[in-house]
Parts: structure tokens; C-alpha cells; sequence
């Protein structure tokens, strides 16, 4: 059997959850949630993708206040109008299609925050145009022409860390198995870790310690909540000079290891405009090999990421433990299948699919048996 169609267990102190394979969906923003609620698109894109031959279907980043969003149109997990909303739309969802264990990422978008939406612009908004004021651990733009935001106090912080452990229990309480804490891409929890966007000068700034410390308390915080599977993502590196890197990400993720981190899921830039990334396929999944190689915790593995043999040599070589899809699932969201056509591994769809594959790729479907009138 394949390595990509082999399952995986993530096993802790809280919980065992079984993915029927190691493809992971990563969490891609929608911009389509009313004032944070889950809308109809949600139930279209979640039935859609968790028939799609994955192994774990992570929501979008979810943010834990409005405040937090990325663009008016994200969603949110914050009140009891946005936890219903997700909770009966995922419920939805999760009807039409084979059980599929659920991930949620959830996110505070800092100083990145207040924007529009990528398809007008992407600007920061400004009040009239329905932007708030946005904060972040010091009054640092995101880029030289914007307003800066406003520098957290230890209110700010500890409101926050709150807000984070809120969602936690919501979303468990909504059945949801696996939870990402987002440190990545430039928001709020990256923007305390990378001395670029940090220069503050109390316990949350200065030393790798202290740049670690805010993103190290909101996950102890979270453990200690939520019950099911916790993990975190990060971005190795900013791709700039004086920013954040692969020997600090390391010691990221050996502190977060005793704590009772279950996975990470390694990225990379998005906090600073002067970023100088060389893309290519596989181009971030040296970051991933290093931390885990130097941390042991199970690792997610995500970028350029898009044939069914480049996943498995991942897996085959060591580099990661699971391997991650975005703009990949989004192309086709029958990924999976055309995967397991290509290595000899099987995956689930709901039953009315069951007719559909040609015959070179008749097995596929596990459990499938169909006949004709």
C-alpha cells in the first residue's frame, strides 16, 4: 500500500482520532460568512470537499472576534449566533458525504486584519468603507502607507488569549475532532514571534523567550480546554532579513511539544511586503523535514504540493507525516480519488457517486457496491 493511503492516528493524552489516509485539505479562506456566519456556500464547499478522498478537511481560518477577521466576509466563532450558524451548516455538510474527522484553524488576523476582500483589493479598509481599528503586539503597519494599528496592553493579550480558548470549546462542543492554532501568514499570533513586527520592549517582546511567549500561553491555554486533537501552524520563515527563521521555528516547536501539542503544520511568509520567496514545487518542505527531525512531533507538510507521486515521495522519504492541499483541492476537488487511482489506494464518497468512476479506476471506492436497473 502507499504511504499516502496508509492511516495515520494522531494519538494524545485527550483523544485518538484515525484519518483514513495522510491528505489533508488545509484551511483556505472563503470570504463568505455573514456578519461571521456559515452560509449556504459553506455547506456547498465542506459536502463538496469531504468527498473529495481526504483524510482530514480543515475549515478556513475561523476568527475568535470579530475584531479578528480578516475581511467582513470571514468567519467567525465567537457568540452563540456564530457557533450555531457553523455548527448546523457543518452538520449539514458532514450528511452528504462519508465520515471525514474535521479540523478547524482558528485565527486572530492582528494587523492584517479590517481588509477587503482579495478579489478587491486586499487593502486595509478604512471606516467608511466598513474597516475597524485593528491591534497587534506593537504599532507596526503592515505596510508603510497604512494606518498602524494599535499596540496591545495586557488586557488586549489577556482578552484575546480568552477569546482564543472560547472558540476552542465551541468548536468542540459543535463535534469538531482537531483544532489548528494559526501562527502563520503574517496574523496576529506570527506577528508576536517575528522581531519584525515586535519591538516591544515588556515580557512579550525582545528575546526569542519573550517573541514566544504570547503564542506558547493562548496554546497552554487552549490544552487545557478543549479535548480533541490540538495542533498549531506556523511559518518557518519570513523569507526577510531580521525576521523569523527555521532555527527559531525549531525551538517553537520543542516548546510546544511538553505542552501537549499534537501536530504542526509548517508554512512560511506573509508577515512582511519585503519577503523574497523561491517558489517552486516542494519549496517549503525542507522546513517541514528540519522541524521534524529536530522537534519529533508530527508534521504537516503544505506548498506546491500537487501530484498524487510528489505527496507520496514525502511520505516515503521521511519528510513529513502528512501532507496538506490548498489551491490543489480547490482546482479538483476530486483530488483524492485521482490519488488513489494513481498509487493503488482506496478512499470514501458518499454512495451516489458511487457509479461514476471508469473502469481502470473501479477500485477505488472502499466499500462501494453498486448495481444496475
Amino acid at each position: 500500500m502507499s504511504a499516502l493511503f496508509q492511516p495515520f492516528s494522531f494519538t494524545s493524552a485527550r483523544a485518538t482520532v484515525t484519518l483514513p489516509n495522510r491528505i489533508v485539505i488545509a484551511p483556505m479562506c472563503q470570504y463568505q460568512a455573514v456578519n461571521g456566519q456559515a452560509t449556504d456556500w459553506h455547506l456547498m464547499h465542506w459536502a463538496n470537499l469531504l468527498n473529495g478522498g481526504a483524510g482530514l478537511l480543515t475549515i478556513e481560518a475561523t476568527a475568535v472576534t470579530p475584531q479578528g477577521r480578516i475581511s467582513p466576509a470571514c468567519l467567525g466563532l465567537w457568540d452563540d449566533a456564530t457557533e450555531a450558524a457553523l455548527g448546523r451548516t457543518l452538520a449539514r455538510a458532514r450528511a452528504l458525504a462519508p465520515h471525514v474527522p474535521v479540523s478547524i484553524q482558528l485565527a486572530h488576523a492582528g494587523r492584517k486584519a479590517s481588509s477587503a476582500l482579495p478579489w478587491q483589493g486586499a487593502q486595509l479598509l478604512s471606516p467608511e468603507q466598513g474597516g475597524w481599528p485593528t491591534v497587534a503586539p506593537s504599532a507596526v503597519p503592515h505596510l508603510p502607507q497604512e494606518t498602524p494599528p494599535s499596540a496591545l496592553d495586557d488586557a488586549g493579550i489577556a482578552g484575546i488569549r480568552q477569546a482564543f480558548v472560547d472558540a476552542a470549546q465551541r468548536a468542540q462542543r459543535l463535534g469538531i475532532e482537531v483544532v489548528e492554532l494559526h501562527a502563520a501568514h503574517g496574523y496576529l499570533l506570527h506577528e508576536f514571534l517575528s522581531p519584525l513586527s515586535n519591538i516591544r520592549t515588556d515580557a512579550y517582546g525582545g528575546s526569542l523567550a519573550n517573541r514566544m511567549r504570547m503564542v506558547l500561553e493562548v496554546f497552554s491555554a487552549m490544552r487545557a480546554a478543549f479535548d480533541g486533537v490540538l495542533g498549531i501552524r506556523i511559518s518557518a520563515s519570513d523569507w526577510a532579513e531580521g525576521g523569523w527563521d527555521l532555527p527559531s521555528s525549531v525551538a517553537l516547536a520543542q516548546a510546544l511539544k511538553p505542552l501537549g501539542c499534537d501536530f504542526i503544520h509548517v508554512s512560511s511568509g506573509g508577515l512582511s511586503h519585503q519577503q523574497k520567496i523561491a517558489l517552486g514545487p516542494n519549496y517549503q518542505v525542507p522546513f517541514a523535514q528540519t522541524i521534524r527531525a529536530e522537534s519529533g512531533l508530527v508534521t504537516m507538510a503544505v506548498g506546491l504540493i500537487t501530484d498524487a507521486l510528489q505527496a507520496e515521495t514525502i511520505l516515503q522519504q521521511g519528510q513529513a507525516d502528512l501532507v496538506a492541499l490548498a489551491r490543489a483541492f480547490l482546482y479538483n476537488p476530486r483530488w483524492g480519488w485521482h490519488a488513489a487511482a494513481a498509487l493503488g489506494g482506496q478512499v470514501q464518497a458518499f454512495p451516489a457517486y458511487w457509479r461514476c468512476l471508469p473502469r481502470e479506476a473501479a477500485s477505488v471506492f472502499s466499500g462501494a457496491a453498486v448495481g444496475q436497473r
